[in-house]
């Protein structure tokens, strides 16, 4: 139940009775408002070890969606950072496509997939990200509308597919956190999320390394290992930890450390909806969330003294809680849910029922 699966279901609570399609699907590890709804997945879904090695399918993904049948429908919205939207509507019916980036594997992170994989990874990469590019460009001709989780996928959709996009912010559950009173504050600095090459944890590590100051660091992939191995006598690698934990650190730190690009980032507006503010590499989503020299500070380049500049900067921020908290509730799943709804009702001239 990552930001996607958040986005799909409050996509459910507008349309409660939707059928979800998909590749693969884990009963055990989505929510009971997904499992409320019939759920259908592709062939792909039977193939052995989906669950945990979906991704190695990626080729025969776009030959599973153009499989799908869709001609009971006449409004279908495809929710993607892959090729979810290149399935085939029947002609009548309206394709709505929110958007949480164009394959940043074939697009804007290929280089940095490609530099970071294994060598049978790189010898396959150059021709299937040709042949899904190729795909993908032309599978934007069945999306009738592009909804974009922020400015700068936006941004990428009219660079790539040569579309407009509207801009629709995905929910955060900005209710499930919350500030404490300054005696409580620690500190500590704190980074969350998955420990990938791509979000940069090494080099808030290295920072915190160098400035002899504390990090906490919450999240669990592939860099994991690499991490508590250059960690320093101040640094703390937790790893994966529940999300009681995660909240404790989230309204105690003295800031939370983003040193990577992302489409739209839901941890910095969790970090402000607990009344802390955000260290913040200057690009991506970010930029559309936290308020500069108000609800934090950002770095230009990606380097660590440009890092440790940052963090020495927040030290001396003029800071006001409620200046966080005031700005991650303009990110609530209710203002998702009624923009995205209002977006619907426009697209189809039709006005929706609202949910009980």
């Amino acid at each position: 139940m990552r930001g996607g699966e958040k986005v799909l279901e409050a996509l459910c609570d507008i349309f409660p009775t939707a059928d979800i399609y998909t590749h693969v699907c884990d009963l055990g590890a989505i929510s009971d408002a997904l499992k409320a709804h019939r759920i259908q997945t592709t062939f792909i879904g039977a193939l052995p070890y989906a669950r945990k090695m979906y991704k190695r399918y990626l080729p025969l993904m776009p030959m599973a969606l153009e499989q799908i049948d869709l001609g009971a429908y006449d409004l279908v919205i495809s929710s993607e950072s892959g090729p979810a939207k290149g399935i085939i509507p029947t002609s009548p019916a309206l394709h709505i496509c929110y958007c949480h980036s164009p394959m940043r594997y074939i697009w804007n992170m290929y280089n940095k997939y490609y530099d970071s994989s294994g060598l049978m990874t790189r010898l396959m990469m150059p021709p299937m990200a040709h042949y899904l590019r190729t795909w993908d460009v032309a599978t934007a001709n069945r999306v009738d509308d592009f909804v974009a989780n922020s400015t700068t996928v936006a941004q990428r959709i009219r660079s790539y597919y040569r579309r407009d996009a509207s801009v629709i912010h995905p929910p955060v559950d900005t209710a499930a956190f919350r500030p404490v009173p300054a005696s409580e504050l620690g500190d500590h600095y704190l980074m969350v999320g998955e420990l990938v090459s791509y979000k940069r944890p090494d080099l808030a590590v290295e920072a915190f390394n160098r400035l002899k100051a504390k990090l906490v660091v919450i999240g669990g992939g592939e860099m994991l290992e690499h991490l508590r191995k250059i960690a320093g006598p101040t640094v703390t690698v937790l790893g994966s930890q529940p999300f009681d934990v995660l909240k404790h650190h989230y309204a105690r730190c003295k800031a939370l450390v983003f040193p990577g690009e992302e489409d739209f980032g839901i941890v910095p507006v969790e970090a402000m909806a607990s009344g802390r503010p955000v260290v913040a590499f200057g690009r991506g989503g970010a930029t559309e969330t936290v308020v500069a020299d108000k609800t934090g500070v950002f770095f230009k380049n990606q380097t660590i003294e440009d890092l440790m500049d940052a963090v020495q900067r927040m030290e001396r921020l003029d800071f006001n809680p409620a200046d966080a908290v005031l700005r991650a509730a303009e990110f609530r799943r209710e203002v998702f849910t009624n923009r995205f709804r209002t977006f619907i009702e426009r697209a189809t001239g039709t006005e929706l029922a609202v949910p009980a």
